[in-house]
C-alpha cells in the first residue's frame, strides 16, 4: 500500500527579533493607536533573507536525512517571490541538492498560493515537496508592521 498525505514538515522563522513596543514608539506621533497592539516581539528577515532563502531553510528542516531521489516535484508557493523572470522553485531545488530531473514550479499571485500548491501535490501519486514561503512588506506605521 502506498502512503498518502503529509509525511514530513519543516519550518523556518528568521532569528532576528524586534520588540513591537519599539515600532509603536517610533510611530506614536502619527499613529498613537498602535500602542495597544504593541505586545511582545516579532521576527523579521535580515537584509539577505527573502522568500527563496527562507524556503531553502524550511526545506532542509523538513527533509533532514530523507532521500530526495524519490521526490518527483518541488512546488514553491509565495506571494513575494523575488524573481519575476526566473523560476524561483528551480533555485530552491539546486540549493537543497535535489536531483536534476525533479520537476519544479512556482505557485503565486494569490494569498491562497500555499493551499493551492498543497492541493495540487495531494492529487498526485508521486512524492512532492511543497514549500510555502513569504517575505511580506508592510506599510510603515500600520498594524501590518506589527503582525507581518
Amino acid at each position: 500500500m502506498t502512503a498518502f498525505g503529509i509525511s514530513a514538515f519543516g519550518a523556518y522563522v528568521p532569528r532576528l527579533r524586534l520588540d513591537r513596543a519599539i515600532i509603536a514608539d517610533a510611530h506614536r506621533w502619527a499613529m498613537p493607536g498602535l500602542r495597544s497592539a504593541a505586545k511582545g516581539s516579532r521576527a523579521f528577515a535580515n537584509w539577505d533573507e527573502d522568500a527563496i532563502t527562507m524556503a531553502v531553510e524550511a526545506a532542509r528542516d523538513a527533509l533532514a536525512d530523507r532521500d530526495l531521489s524519490k521526490v518527483a516535484a518541488l512546488r514553491l508557493a509565495s506571494t513575494s517571490l523575488p524573481f519575476a523572470d526566473l523560476q524561483n522553485a528551480a533555485i530552491v531545488a539546486r540549493a537543497i541538492d535535489a536531483p536534476h530531473q525533479i520537476a519544479s514550479s512556482d505557485v503565486a499571485g494569490s494569498q491562497r498560493a500555499g493551499t493551492s500548491a498543497l492541493l495540487q501535490a495531494l492529487k498526485g501519486t508521486q512524492a512532492e515537496l511543497v514549500i510555502g514561503s513569504d517575505h511580506p512588506s508592510a506599510k510603515p506605521a500600520s498594524v501590518q508592521e506589527l503582525t507581518f
